[in-house]
């Protein structure tokens, strides 16, 4: 292999410095990277991914980024899926024991993973491992000895240990695995570099310790910003439900990057956008000086990242009609009706009250929810809002669009 294959080293570690906080150790990160190049032998680079849920989103493309990156440099990028680190489940950041996930489930869930990391990695070139492969096959022993190479005072050090800790809130045993299953990870990879958000630092810190135990060279840890969530406030997190999916439509995608606060844009832009040089400095000049402009610049630069192609200034045009030219969407649902249901109280067949039209469309699920809707301003008929809940609603030999909150559109057709 020849010793030239990487770019110098310094060229590599501008190229590894930029957006990430921090690197522990850097001088670790030198060494490791003048041997690579010293000798032509890529570093193991990993990242882990618990398929607690089906989607990865665009907080997570944040290190994905990064590691493409190591990709691009000549590095061997490991995408850990983590099936059984899932079964745990990570409670970083939990004030209670996190729920727990059949297999079934976070078999379902990881199914999709290895599609959804070929949108932001050269597939062809990451390796895709799922960590069952050497936890499940741990005996009895082999648990020991790996519980042996940490304390539980070093454990109770970690923030959100230590504050249920402090309340008398309960901390199983479980739970105390999971850090020393990731770190099992990097010894069973024998990792040198881990990926992580600001969050996971104690666990790639972990992963230092007991690499060394198992007489390994420790891993350098690269913790990357977390990107907060499309409420502003939480890490952007499948639990939060605050998130855009890499495989969401395109359509969700832009309209979600519309809903984000002013107060994260800047960062918005800096993580999600994937700018660089005078690029970057446009778009966050734009994002102080006008903000409403830069979320929709920042949403088409999102689509294109995901979709590719022209799909972000088509889903910019499909949000227009939605949102400023109140039309609806090309592909609205249609559902027929008979007047004789008794759900409507057809009126001679030329008028249908309000909330049994709600309910026999599926815009609600009972009278009760689709009266609350109507006193909440949530429905309109053909762009006019009802607020009577008795409201009979003529119907049309065309049909009735109708409209709930912001997005939803049924369109309804009548047969006697």
């Amino acid at each position: 292999m020849p010793a030239n294959r990487f770019p110098p080293v310094v060229e590599q570690l501008d190229a590894i410095r930029r957006n990430t906080l921090e690197i522990v150790p850097e001088d670790d990160l030198v060494r490791k990277l003048e041997r690579s190049t010293r000798d032509g032998r890529p570093l193991v680079i990993k990242q882990g991914f618990d398929p607690t849920r089906p989607d990865l989103h665009i907080g997570h493309a944040v290190s994905m980024r990064k590691l493409r990156t190591f990709q691009e440099l000549g590095h061997e990028v490991v995408f850990v899926v983590g099936d059984y680190t899932a079964r745990v489940g990570d409670p970083t950041g939990r004030s209670e024991t996190r729920p727990r996930l059949s297999p079934e489930q976070i078999e379902t869930h990881a199914r999709t993973y290895a599609e959804q990391a070929a949108v932001m990695l050269d597939v062809d070139r990451v390796r895709i491992e799922h960590n069952s492969k050497w936890l499940a096959p741990l005996n009895l022993a082999d648990i020991l000895e790996l519980t042996a190479t940490y304390t539980v005072a070093r454990m109770l050090e970690r923030d959100d240990f230590a504050k249920r800790y402090a309340g008398n809130r309960p901390i199983s045993l479980l739970e105390f695995m999971y850090p020393l299953m990731q770190a099992y990870d990097s010894v069973a990879l024998r990792a040198d570099v881990e990926l992580g958000g600001t969050d996971q630092k104690f666990n790639l810190l972990v992963g230092r310790t007991v690499q060394e135990r198992y007489s390994q060279e420790p891993q350098v840890c690269l913790i990357m910003p977390l990107l907060r969530g499309t409420d502003g406030e939480q890490k952007m997190s499948k639990s939060y439900d605050n998130y855009i999916g890499i495989t969401e439509p395109a359509e969700q995608q832009f309209g979600k990057t519309m809903s984000i606060p002013d107060t994260v844009l800047e960062e918005w832009v800096r993580l999600a956008g994937d700018f660089d040089g005078a690029e970057l400095t446009e778009h966050l000049a734009q994002a102080s000086a006008d903000p409403y402009a830069a979320k929709r610049a920042l949403g088409r630069r999102i689509v294109q990242l995901y979709h590719g192609g022209d799909a972000g200034v088509r889903a910019e045009a499909h949000f227009d009609r939605l949102f400023r030219e109140h039309a609806a969407p090309d592909d609205v649902a249609e559902v027929e009706l008979r007047l004789a249901d008794p759900r409507l109280r057809a009126r001679d067949e030329r008028a249908v009250w309000i909330v049994g039209l709600l309910v026999a469309a599926g815009l609600a699920a009972s009278n009760s929810e689709a009266a609350r809707l109507v006193d909440q301003g949530a429905i309109a008929i053909d762009d006019e809002r009802i607020d009577d809940r008795q409201a009979m609603v003529a119907t049309k030999a065309d049909g009735l669009l109708i409209r709930r909150g912001k997005r939803h559109y049924v369109r309804v057709r009548f047969v006697a």
